[in-house]
C-alpha cells in the first residue's frame, strides 16, 4: 500500500484553474484502485504552529501498489489536463508513505 500525503501551494488568483484540474483528477483515484482519504483546505486560524507557508490544499491519497499509483499518474484523462495544473500550481511537496 502507497499513501501520499501532498501539500499545494496555488499562484494567486489561479485557485479556480486548480479547482478545474481535480474537478477531473479526484474522480480518477478510484478509477485506478485508489482512494482520497483526505482533501483540505486549511486557514490559519487552524495552525497551531510551524515554520512553513500555509498550502492551499492538502491531499492525503492511498493507493493499493505502486502500479496503481503509476497507471493513475499516466491516465491520458488526467495528462490531458495537466497545463492546467502547470499553469495553477506554484509548487508542491509530496511525502511518500506505506500503510500496513
Amino acid at each position: 500500500m502507497v499513501v501520499i500525503t501532498q501539500l499545494v501551494y496555488i499562484h494567486p488568483g489561479k485557485e479556480h484553474v486548480f479547482d478545474e484540474f481535480e474537478a477531473v483528477a479526484i474522480p480518477l483515484i478510484g478509477k485506478h484502485g485508489g482512494e482520497l482519504l483526505l482533501r483540505l483546505r486549511p486557514t490559519p486560524e487552524c495552525v497551531i504552529a510551524g515554520s512553513m507557508d500555509l498550502p492551499y490544499e492538502i491531499h492525503l491519497v492511498r493507493f493499493p501498489s505502486d502500479e496503481a499509483l503509476a497507471s493513475f499518474t499516466a491516465d491520458p484523462q488526467r495528462q490531458g489536463l495537466l497545463r492546467l495544473k502547470n499553469d495553477s500550481v506554484r509548487s508542491s511537496l509530496v511525502v511518500r508513505g506505506s500503510a500496513s
